[in-house]
């Protein structure tokens, strides 16, 4: 079966290609924007990728188009399928009809750490031997790619609450069916689409329904919204996560950037020293272990994995460390993920100078929604770029006149890598490159500058 993708660079829609490729179908697929890391991995799995939505990139016509959630009426691509009466449907139920209903779903929600968290789980049960499938949206270092079917009943989802399709509007993790299922935690966001907390919480909620009773829920110690949900009904075994002394499953750090710290159930079962930095980092580690248990996984076993936690691309990624530049990518775009990077690099470095550069990219950020807590969720930074992307309707000057350090706005990639190389003379400088998005290649460009004014 020839199978297109509108929209594939996405994250979750290029994790989707790679299973169906895995399954024997021909893939293709179109999107506006076709960037790293997401391309190279595609273009390895020898999957057809097209620039543009253009309806010539559906003739001849494939057998069936599976339509991104980026996708909306008006798009040429769109207006051509449904036109054609091309066969076509979303991702999230593709992956349920033609994966995860035969499967052991492991699914996790929540605001924050989806990708990290998901990544952590899958990497203790391949190191258990589980042989997992997996959908991660972003690309794991441990593994060779973001999704593969596995050899086992057991499979890791990410399960994001943004909706299915222009014609779905439903979220995906709706369609997922999990076993087990981690609720990380959950904030206002999407502001795109969901007009309080309220109505995300009533989707989660929605995901808790179809939780079968002897299913497992983790949830934190900590969540107060993620308890209303809970508190409206819950048919499904639960557990707790966190630092609380009460929770069946918590940490107790070691090094207050969060890379030692002690695992705890009825005792203290292991250690785990990693690379990792943040008490964010910390409660996605016990959440990974508490579901791994679920399914036979020792704590033991899971801390031992984690201590060879490598990551994944784009979640505080070191890019290079040469002559005092240390330039990181980093995916956060919501303000609360923004104070919990700085957080841990700020715990980890000490004094040393750190300078954020942020694109405000994503939909909710575009709309202003956050405006009023961004100056805050970078204080801990010495100095904040904000870069000012084309299309968004409200200015950051009231940002950064509210940035109690050292900001400035610019519109201009290379007068960000000017400015950044000028500072070439001082001591040791963390550069914390921070977007959801391609970010006009930014990291690459630095990078190579870098590279070239210190090439002898």
């Amino acid at each position: 079966m020839h199978i297109h993708i509108l929209g594939i660079c996405g994250t979750f829609m290029g994790s989707l290609a790679i299973l169906a490729k895995e399954l024997g179908h021909q893939v293709s697929g179109c999107d506006a924007g076709v960037y790293p890391p997401m391309s190279t991995q595609l273009e390895a799995q020898g999957i057809t990728l097209m620039e543009a939505y253009k309806p010539e990139h559906l003739q001849p016509h494939p057998d069936l188009v599976i339509v991104g959630n980026a996708m909306s009426r008006g798009n040429p691509c769109v207006e051509y399928v449904l036109n054609k009466q091309l066969n076509y449907t979303s991702g999230p139920q593709w992956l349920c009809d033609h994966i995860l209903k035969d499967k052991w779903v492991l699914a996790v929600a929540g605001t924050h750490g989806k990708t990290t968290t998901s990544t952590m789980l899958a990497w203790i049960l391949e190191y258990a031997g589980m042989k997992p499938g997996f959908l991660i949206g972003g690309v794991p270092k441990n593994f060779d790619a973001s999704a593969r079917l596995g050899d086992s009943a057991f499979f890791v989802v990410e399960a994001d609450e943004y909706d299915s399709a222009f014609f779905d509007k439903r979220s995906k993790f709706i369609h997922y069916r999990p076993r087990t299922a981690i609720l990380n935690n959950l904030e206002f966001d999407h502001a795109d689409i969901f007009d309080n907390l309220a109505a995300i919480q009533k989707q989660f909620h929605h995901l808790v329904r179809t939780i079968p009773s002897q299913g497992l829920i983790i949830s934190p110690d900590n969540a107060e919204a993620l308890d209303e949900v809970l508190e409206t009904g819950c048919w499904s075994e639960t557990t707790r996560f966190g630092f609380n002394p009460e929770s069946p499953w918590r940490a107790e750090l070691l090094h207050e950037d969060g890379s030692r710290f002690k695992v705890i159930t009825e005792e203290t079962v292991a250690e785990i020293h990693w690379s990792h930095q943040g008490t964010h980092n910390v409660n996605n580690a016990i959440a990974a272990i508490a579901a791994a248990h679920h399914v036979g996984v020792r704590p033991e076993t899971s801390a031992e994995a984690l201590c060879q936690f490598s990551g994944v691309k784009r979640r505080m990624e070191l890019l290079i460390n040469r002559n005092g530049f240390r330039v990181y990518d980093d995916f956060a775009h919501h303000p609360t993920a923004i104070a919990s990077t700085l957080s841990g690099l700020r715990k980890q470095v000490g004094t040393e100078k750190i300078i954020a550069v942020i694109e405000p990219r994503s939909n909710t950020m575009r709309m202003g929604a956050h405006r009023d807590k961004l100056a805050e969720s970078c204080a801990l930074a010495d100095e904040v770029i904000w870069y000012q992307p084309a299309g968004m309707h409200w200015s950051l000057e009231d940002v950064v006149a509210s940035c109690r350090n050292r900001a400035s706005i610019q519109q201009d990639i290379d007068s960000i890598i000017s400015s950044l190389m000028s500072r070439k003379n001082e001591t040791t400088t963390h550069i914390l490159i921070m977007s959801n998005g391609g970010f006009a290649g930014i990291h690459r460009r630095l990078v190579d500058r870098i590279k070239a004014e210190n090439t002898p």
